[in-house]
């Protein structure tokens, strides 16, 4: 079986981690986590925003955690941005929603972390799979990510 395209761009940067293949169609976060013998808090979502009609950026956060949109927009210096569109996310990460991650992406993409993603020793991204995923410790997601933009994007609720 060929690796996710995530884990092929994982190992060649030399990267551990393990892909986890779930045994039906994925409904909620919560049902995600548990099959993965998670917390909802260590999957880390890949949400893709677009800033101009060709400007994407790609914010990275925990589990069930909202995005604080003014604190985004704030971080961004922009007045206006929206949630990329389905089509959008794959023409920009080479993955379906539900999917991406910020890595194997078929071109340079900005990439926000919100510190929260590294709460936990264990986390798990997508893969570029729909219904299969990548574990990894956050020290390894750390290394992986390289020198990301930290921010703090969640609400304070």
């Amino acid at each position: 079986m060929t690796p996710p395209p995530v884990s092929q761009a994982l190992t060649d940067m030399g990267i551990p981690h393990r892909v986890f293949r779930h045994p039906g169609p994925v409904k909620s976060l919560e049902q995600a986590a548990a099959e993965r013998g998670q917390l909802p808090e260590q999957i880390v979502r890949s949400i893709v925003f677009r800033l101009s009609a060709d400007e994407f950026v790609m914010a990275l956060m925990a589990g069930p955690q909202q995005i604080d949109w003014k604190a985004l927009r704030r971080y961004l210096g922009e007045k206006r941005l929206t949630m990329a569109s389905e089509e959008e996310v794959l023409r920009v990460t080479g993955y379906e929603r539900g999917a991406v991650a910020p890595f194997g992406l078929p071109q340079p993409l900005r990439i926000l972390a919100d510190e929260n993603i590294f709460a936990y020793e264990e986390m798990s991204i997508g893969s570029g799979q729909r219904g299969t995923t990548i574990i990894l410790s956050r020290g390894d997601l750390r290394r992986a990510l390289g020198d990301v933009e930290m921010a703090r994007l969640g609400d304070a609720a």
